[in-house]
């Protein structure tokens, strides 16, 4: 603050012998000369009280608000449907139940549109879809008697989705 303040007075008496020899060459024009030097000396006073002030408040990196508006980058999420199916592919691995309520409308409706995408029906893909996921979709699937009774193996399970994969 201080070198400011004797940068600006060593201009101003720079600007001030300026004017004493303006006026020397010039004497008729006075309050021309006069105009100029308040003009550039205010304009070095409001220069030098910008610096100042830059001083005291030194500028951030970014600003408080450039921080706020900033996002983040969204996390990847999975998507619903699939935490959805790793539930009931647990339930249904859990109790035979889960597997007949939760999992086998499930399986009928991928079952469908993979065979559908290939001009076949339900009805007619046993050899398709071999026996144990043509047990778990088929039309005549009897409910379960024990709704507590253990449910499909997770082995099996990972077998019909394989197959799943495969139409």
């Amino acid at each position: 603050m201080r070198r400011l303040f004797g940068a600006w007075l060593f201009l101003a008496v720079i600007l001030s012998a300026v004017l004493l020899f303006a006026r020397l060459l010039a004497p008729g024009r006075f309050e021309l000369e006069l105009d100029v030097y308040i003009l550039v000396l205010g304009a070095l006073a409001v220069f030098n009280i910008v610096l100042a002030a830059g001083e005291a408040f030194p500028r951030e990196e970014r600003s408080a608000l450039a921080d706020a508006l900033d996002r983040d980058p969204p996390e990847a999420q999975r998507p619903a449907e699939l935490d959805r199916l790793e539930r009931e592919l647990t339930m249904a691995n859990a109790s035979a139940f889960d597997t007949h309520v939760r999992l086998r409308p499930v399986v009928r409706e991928i079952v469908g549109v993979r065979l559908g995408a290939r001009g076949l029906r339900l009805e007619d893909s046993e050899e398709v879809l071999g026996p144990e996921l043509w047990e778990l979709a088929r039309d005549e699937r009897p409910a379960p008697t024990d709704r507590h009774a253990p449910g499909t193996p997770a082995a099996t399970l990972r077998r019909m989705v394989e197959r799943l994969e495969t139409l």
